[in-house]
């Protein structure tokens, strides 16, 4: 009986196939697709199917496609990369970014601007990793991700973020061994002591686990030297976030008197140290960013550090954050670029972020917004633009997930 069951199956599917033609689950149709992983930059089709990119070409017939996109006028991009978020989200109002209301679950603004995957940047540690994992990362559509708290409780708050007994690199390191398809890195953040120790921590848990880190400094007075920390301290692949921060508890990439990009920086970058946006709430402001855009400097990474503060503040969303850049004079490759094939490869996620064939149909097609549109920093500056990004659709693993305008044929249907 099962046999004849089989027989049948696999002879409706090729009835199917013949007449119908439908060989792929959906076809995108004349969009302009930017991959850079494989320097592809020119108007292309793109097959999908069984959650796969099965083809990237010149007119793929859509009549082979169970679903038709008409990408007309659009960008067609791999799934974005938000490598520096605040997910662990939760009802505890005494701690910070785990378990609290100020870190947001991630399904609920990630496809709406074209992100598929997503980087908790240590919400959670050792002790927390496992209750972040049962309650966020196995249960969004969302791909979730984490870094790792040096903090064996994670991102409990700045009074927390300074116990040094709770630092334990053989631990820490040991535990992200046991998680490689989740944990991706070791994070240090918010410690505001004089001294390298926990940098030094982070950085050994990182060697352990063959993970970069990502280093958040607090900050301390006087400062610690962020040229010792990128030449010293950080190995190349390592990461440093909030790159274009103008907080005065730290010290800054582009001097406030002089508006010169420290010389170091740039030096730093040709090492291999990976700079990250990480926008924030105060952690970005166009007094750094500009004058640093403007000496040839761009940040490896966009990210926004999205929590409940910089998502109703400045920073809005991932496809805001990124006009920014396109508004500063960023290119837009290198735009697109700084928020997909990048952010994998920091990672070590090699197979995300680009749109090769047999790769994850992680899948962004975006619209670039004609306008008048104000972007403004937290610190009163603003950019007056006439372009905007905006999500058109997203596919997560071959599904359309988002459409915002019905381009989708037959439609999206829940």
């Amino acid at each position: 009986m099962n046999k004849v069951i089989l027989y049948l199956c696999v002879v409706f599917c090729l009835i199917s196939t013949s007449v119908y033609g439908q060989i792929y689950n959906i076809v995108i149709k004349g969009g302009h697709v930017i991959d850079p992983k494989n320097q592809v930059d020119q108007v292309m089709d793109v097959a999908v199917k069984d959650g796969k990119i099965v083809r990237v070409a010149k007119n793929i017939d859509g009549k082979e496609g169970a679903q038709v996109v008409d990408a007309s006028g659009f960008y067609v991009v791999p799934g974005l990369i938000d490598m520096h978020v605040h997910v662990f989200n939760g009802v505890d109002l005494d701690y910070e970014y785990w378990e609290h209301p100020v870190s947001i679950e991630p399904d609920g603004f990630t496809f709406r601007v074209g992100v598929t995957t997503v980087v908790d940047a240590g919400g959670s540690g050792w002790r927390t990793f496992p209750a972040f994992k049962r309650r966020v990362i196995d249960v969004s559509q969302t791909r979730v991700l984490a870094f790792l708290n040096i903090l064996g409780t994670g991102m409990r708050g700045v009074i927390f973020s300074q116990n040094l007994l709770d630092m334990d690199s053989e631990v820490t390191g040991e535990f992200a061994r046991k998680y490689p398809d989740d944990i991706v890195g070791i994070k240090l953040a918010h410690f505001y002591g004089p001294d390298w120790t926990p940098t030094e921590k982070t950085v050994a848990a990182g060697k352990l686990a063959d993970i970069p880190v990502m280093i958040d400094f607090g900050g301390s007075n006087p400062h610690l030297p962020l040229e010792e920390l990128f030449m010293d301290h950080l190995r190349p692949g390592d990461i440093f976030t909030h790159t274009f921060t103008r907080l005065g508890r730290r010290e800054n990439i582009v001097d406030r008197e002089t508006k010169i990009l420290k010389p170091y920086v740039k030096k730093a970058q040709n090492r291999g140290i990976v700079f990250d946006v990480g926008y924030g709430a105060l952690s970005f402001a166009y007094s750094q960013a500009i004058p640093a855009l403007n000496s040839g400097f761009y940040p490896d990474v966009i990210s926004t550090d999205i929590h409940t503060l910089s998502m109703n503040s400045s920073m809005k969303d991932m496809l805001t954050t990124m006009s920014k850049f396109l508004a500063m004079g960023m290119d837009l490759q290198s735009v697109i670029k700084a928020s997909t094939w990048t952010p994998a490869r920091v990672i070590g996620r090699e197979e995300l972020g680009n749109l090769s064939p047999g790769a994850e149909a992680d899948i962004a097609i975006l619209n670039i917004r004609k306008g008048r549109f104000g972007l403004f920093d937290p610190y009163g500056d603003k950019i007056e633009t006439g372009e905007k990004f905006e999500c058109e659709m997203t596919i997560r693993a071959g599904k359309i997930v988002y459409d915002l305008n019905g381009i989708a044929d037959p439609l999206l249907r829940y």
